[in-house]
């Protein structure tokens, strides 16, 4: 029972008897009146709001990631999935080797790695002697990440993007034996000797003796490496989606 009416003002007695529904002074019914603020108003008022709301940072950037032309070219799309199948089946071979090892350390994209992690060195110099150390790591992780924005953001390729996403994975997981290694000190360095034969020119020994992680080099190498394992993962999904909806494109063209 409604004792004021929300539109005149109209206070009811407590022993008012007439209809409870409908205000005695101005008619007002109120089920109708509930109904039409409440109910129509609100949803004409969201209804507004959906038209007028901008997609999420998160949907943009998913829409951005998964783009594709469409028109596919027929014979740089198999050529595309070509690599792709290469990518995959030695970036799985890589995952299973032993980071413990030098197994990594001998792969072919080691030497690729180790020119942007020298290079690294001498461009974070500048910036003290901790982070001119801790550059070369930094090197050879920015290239990868710089060249996956280069081909998302100019050359709109996606694909080139998951590709530069594989390249971060697998610089990641090089890094994974150089840190294990900080007390070991059993790796070969640049220029010849282990880091036992050249006292302070180990890299990883530095970084985790300045920071008091030394003990922990084992469980970050193994977290560089699982890291890296899941990146080159995830860039496999986004490579095969690109390829896959590229692919639908052919049919259409």
């Amino acid at each position: 029972m409604y004792r004021k009416c929300p539109k005149c003002g109209f206070e009811r007695a407590a022993n008012d008897a007439s209809d409870p529904g409908v205000c005695p002074a101005c008619g007002l019914v109120f089920a109708k009146w509930v109904g039409h603020t409440l109910g129509t108003d609100r949803s004409e008022r969201a209804e507004s709001d959906d038209e007028t709301r901008e997609p999420g940072r998160l949907a943009v950037l998913a829409a951005r990631l998964t783009f594709v032309d469409a028109h596919t070219d027929p014979a740089a799309f198999w050529g595309r999935v070509a690599f792709f199948v290469v990518l995959v089946a030695w970036g799985g071979y890589f995952i299973l080797l032993n980071y413990r090892s030098n197994e990594i350390m001998n792969s072919f994209m080691h030497r690729i790695d180790l020119v942007f992690h020298e290079a690294g060195h001498v461009a974070f110099m500048p910036f003290g002697r901790f982070i001119g150390i801790l550059g070369g790591t930094l090197g050879q992780l920015i290239m990868p990440i710089v060249v996956m924005v280069a081909l998302i953001v100019t050359a709109n390729d996606n694909f080139g993007g998951s590709v530069g996403l594989w390249w971060l994975g697998q610089s990641l997981m090089d890094c994974a034996p150089y840190i294990a290694d900080a007390r070991a000190l059993k790796l070969q360095l640049v220029g010849g000797g282990s880091g036992r034969d050249r006292p302070g020119f180990h890299d990883w020994e530095n970084i985790l003796l300045d920071l008091n992680l030394i003990d922990h080099d084992l469980q970050i190498g193994a977290m560089a490496h699982v890291l890296g394992a899941v990146v080159m993962l995830v860039a496999f999904v986004w490579g095969g989606y690109i390829l896959l909806q590229q692919y639908r494109n052919i049919g259409h063209d």
